[in-house]
């Protein structure tokens, strides 16, 4: 099993609500392929560097958990076909 967090960027105008759901979605896809979640940490609404499809901002948050690559293969792929979802990216924790 592997450390995993992914950095998800959700539109300015998505409700809070779905936040929420959709993180609870791959809590449910993450710990259903027997991974072990960890935390989710906000990061609140930041100013994007450049602008993505004209919005300038973005929700961010944290995701962290141990899981197998075929656990975080399928997290991703929902996370990809998601709406709401700006961007998200996948990065395996180095353990120190």
């Amino acid at each position: 099993m592997n450390a995993y967090e992914i950095m998800l960027m959700f539109e300015p105008e998505v409700a809070e609500e779905r936040h929420t759901e959709v993180i609870e979605r791959t809590k449910t896809t993450v710990t259903g392929g027997g991974g072990v979640w960890g935390s989710v940490e906000p990061w609140g609404k930041r100013k994007l560097a450049y602008e993505i499809d004209h919005m300038a901002d973005a929700w961010y948050y944290v995701l962290t958990f141990d899981a197998e690559p075929e656990a975080l293969q399928e997290a991703t792929r929902v996370l990809a076909i998601t709406d709401g979802v700006m961007r998200h990216m996948a990065d395996r924790k180095s353990v120190v």
